[in-house]
């Protein structure tokens, strides 16, 4: 069994792949997280994942390396997680009633070589109030999340309908990745 390792510190990443039942350990490195403006929201999340992905590689290529990013994509606008509660509230009242996308790109590092892809999911958001959206950030939920909310927690009630990968939306397409996973197993 090979050594993998999650570079990233987020809780639901870890949680998905241990519900999957990978073996793994987290470390994970700062690293910038910008991207050229005018970068696509795809090639930006698949460009993050990687320099997440890379900056543990680098010292450990034996291993089995995941990087992960995601975002929300509205109006072909990246919403990254907000930096305040004001910004919070900003986000949320750009995706009531609205379609929006939800990215995840992942990069998987192994001996000097990478897979790079992402996975998109529409979300569709019921219309919200002022007072829906501004109950819902003073939970502090949002203030962690990629468009100010998380589907898994409270955020769930913003939701009427998803077309695509769940798990995506949480931000990792588990399936997806546990696939590939297995087919570096088998090399």
């Amino acid at each position: 069994m090979k050594n993998i390792i999650l570079a990233s510190t987020s809780p639901r990443r870890r949680e998905l792949l241990t519900l999957a039942g990978v073996k793994f350990e987290v470390l994970a490195l700062n690293v910038d997280e910008s991207v050229p403006e005018g970068t696509s929201p795809e090639d930006a999340v698949e460009m993050t994942a990687r320099k997440k992905a890379m900056a543990i590689a680098e010292r450990h290529g034996r291993s089995i390396v995941i990087g992960a990013d995601t975002v929300v994509v509205c109006d072909g606008k990246i919403l990254g997680k907000p930096k305040s509660k004001k910004e919070a509230v900003e986000m949320l009242k750009m995706l009531s009633g609205r379609e929006h996308l939800v990215m995840t790109g992942v990069c998987i590092a192994h001996g000097g070589e990478t897979e790079i892809y992402h996975v998109v999911t529409k979300v569709k958001f019921y219309e919200l109030s002022n007072k829906d959206i501004n109950d819902y950030v003073n939970t502090g939920e949002p203030m962690d999340k990629a468009g100010a909310y998380g589907i898994q927690g409270r955020g769930c009630v913003l939701v009427e309908s998803i077309e695509g990968d769940y798990f995506n939306i949480v931000g990792l397409p588990i399936s997806s990745l546990c696939r590939k996973l297995k087919k570096l197993e088998n090399k």
